[in-house]
């Protein structure tokens, strides 16, 4: 078996030190401390994907790296599309993480395959495909809304608080709120409320 250059980051150190200890002694894995190979796949880790792991997968895009290994505790539908803007092409759980799946995933991806976990994989493909039919829906075209943004405030309109909304969508409350935020922030919105307003103006609620 070929010896796949793996970098492994994170924002915790313990964490990522856990994940080299595991690699370390497993066959066909190199374990570097740069992006300078090109050959390289990344293992990215941490317990979410906040905003200090999107900054690692961020600055390891920007070093080439096209190839990385997310191992996370939680990922909703929101986190899984931005980690794959970013490179991502497997997941594994942090409770699955042992050194056998580890090095099985990496050179799964180095041979340019993904690998996500069947629960993952089929909301992906659900994702997937609401966004295939929100591209072709001119109201949110022409509205400038994008159709998460439109859900969240569907149901801001029905009533609902942060978490209500969190529970129903599948998201956490962090990326509920950053939604929200990002919503007001673009269109230079005052607050939720007006968000649903200006939608309501669209014709989308």
């Amino acid at each position: 078996m070929r010896r796949v250059p793996v970098l492994v980051k994170g924002v915790d150190e313990l964490s990522e030190l856990g994940v080299r200890a595991a690699l370390r002694y497993e066959d066909g894995v190199h374990l570097v401390d740069s992006a300078d190979d090109n050959d390289v796949v990344a293992v990215v880790v941490g317990h979410a994907l906040d905003g200090g792991l999107i900054a690692v997968l961020r600055l390891l895009w920007s070093q080439n790296v096209r190839r990385s290994v997310l191992v996370v505790n939680e990922l909703d539908d929101t986190e899984m599309l931005t980690a794959v803007e970013l490179g991502v092409c497997a997941l594994v759980w942090w409770r699955e993480a042992g050194s056998t799946r580890l090095s099985r995933v990496v050179h799964q991806v180095h041979r340019g395959q993904a690998a996500l976990p069947p629960d993952l994989l089929s909301r992906f493909l659900a994702q997937v495909s609401r966004l295939q039919r929100t591209q072709e829906d001119p109201r949110l075209v022409g509205s400038g809304l994008k159709e998460r943004e439109l859900h969240v405030l569907r149901l801001v309109a029905n009533g609902l608080d942060t978490r209500e909304i969190a529970d129903e969508l599948n998201y956490s409350e962090r990326t509920i709120k950053n939604v929200l935020r990002d919503v007001t922030n673009r269109f230079q919105l005052r607050n939720r409320t007006h968000a649903v307003a200006y939608a309501m103006r669209a014709g989308l609620l």
